[in-house]
């Protein structure tokens, strides 16, 4: 009987240490887990950051999205959309301009008796995600044809890898066109006094390069009247402007990941990213590079010293690569706007261009302010010292953020008055 109980009481303790080794087990993994979550999600953020940690998570979320674009495997985030009736007795139809596939935003008001405006919408997202139909751009779209009484087109151009540069920029230039044809604006009763071409980051870059393009072709008899680029990028021969080597590791678009954008765009191998990183194919042995060309882009004296600081210009000797005849969208003012002379910028609409201090594009937004100024054009210079690149895109819980309702209600009060 008592050998029993021994027996007993052995398999008890013993029991009892397996699930004390269990417990332990699992807390050291939790504990392991936590870490390396933390580890993957942690990314040091500037004081002027507001919720630093609900950026962070975007920040994580977003690299995991660029690391599915690698693998080809982001078209799960391209088909998410919004649910219609965000904006109830907004008219919204999925149709195609000149075969490009877009998306019309009507506005409740109507039109009889009354011209309303017109707003041509460019999504970002490197060339190589996103949709006009998702949640954010969606959103914005019905806002402004409500409350601005616009008729929004949102554009489905192409995307990387399915196209390359300069298949994107083709397709918004054929809708470009298209919407402003006579026939068109008037079947949606659109003054074409009051027509915008208005895009964000890659979707900033195909807007100033379209309304470049229209500007100077005499073939189109209606010019966009205004242009809003919201935080755009602008060129690729610099990647070490003072916004670039400052925001070298800033939540949502760090250097690297604009550069393997680039080179993805432009049909160009990612192992080329450390070359463009240290500005090699800018190099001061290509002869194409004119002081003149480089002048347009030339952050040391289109900056205020308030942006340059005490950063210093890095020009590479010599490029070993021949990266320019490698890339030679480089020099394409259609994929860089910023690099188109003086007389295609004079004829350019007056503009808005919003930029925000963590964001490597700051400088490409402020020096093509200054060069549109220089031009003789009407810029409104939009900067926020707490803003980061997308902010515009976070205005709705639970990944809302101050900076991006204040960005949004900007950027639609000058619509308002401007257009």
């Amino acid at each position: 009987m008592a050998a029993k109980k021994k027996k007993k009481k052995e398999r008890k303790e013993k029991g009892l240490q397996f699930y004390r080794e269990m417990g332990l087990k699992a807390v050291v993994v939790t504990v392991l887990l936590a870490a390396a979550l933390s580890y993957y999600v942690y990314n040091p953020m500037p004081d002027a950051i507001q919720e630093p940690w609900k950026l962070m998570a975007v920040d994580a979320a977003f690299r995991t999205g660029i690391n599915l674009v690698r693998e080809d495997a982001f078209s799960a985030f391209r088909g998410c959309k919004s649910p219609a009736g965000v904006v109830p007795g907004v008219k919204v139809s999925d149709i195609t301009f000149a075969g490009v596939p877009v998306r019309v935003y009507e506005p409740p008001a109507g039109g009889e008796g009354h011209l309303r405006r017109g707003l041509l919408y460019l999504h970002g997202g490197g060339w190589a995600f996103g949709s006009g139909k998702m949640g954010a751009y969606d959103k914005v779209s019905r806002m402004i044809s409500d409350e601005l009484n616009t008729v929004v087109v949102s554009v489905e151009y192409r995307l990387f890898p399915e196209v390359l540069f300069p298949e994107p920029f083709l397709d918004c230039v054929a809708a470009a066109k298209h919407f402003l044809s006579p026939e068109v604006l008037d079947k949606y009763a659109i003054d074409p006094e009051r027509v915008a071409v208005s895009g964000d980051s890659a979707g900033g870059n195909l807007a100033a390069a379209v309304a470049q393009e229209v500007a100077t072709d005499d073939s189109v008899p209606v010019k966009f009247s205004v242009q809003a680029l919201i935080y755009p990028v602008l060129q690729a021969l610099d990647f070490n402007t003072p916004s670039y080597v400052q925001n070298r590791n800033m939540a949502i678009l760090p250097r690297q990941v604009m550069v393997q954008f680039w080179l993805q765009y432009l049909g160009a191998d990612i192992s080329l990213q450390p070359q463009l990183i240290a500005n090699n194919h800018s190099a001061l042995q290509h002869s194409v590079l004119t002081p003149e060309l480089r002048s347009r882009l030339d952050w040391t004296s289109l900056l205020s010293q308030k942006f340059k600081k005490s950063y210093k210009p890095v020009v590479a000797e010599r490029d070993s690569h021949g990266l320019l005849k490698k890339i030679p969208g480089l020099l394409d003012a259609r994929s860089s706007p910023l690099l188109a002379g003086p007389e295609v910028l004079a004829k350019c609409p007056r503009a808005y261009i919003l930029t925000c201090e963590f964001d490597v594009l700051r400088d490409d937004g402020l020096m093509y302010a200054r060069r549109l100024k220089d031009a003789g054009v009407a810029v409104t210079s939009d900067y926020y010292e707490d803003g980061f690149h997308g902010c515009l895109s976070f205005t709705s819980w639970p990944l809302d953020f101050d900076v991006g309702k204040r960005v949004l209600r900007n950027y639609m009060t000058w619509l308002q008055n401007n257009l």
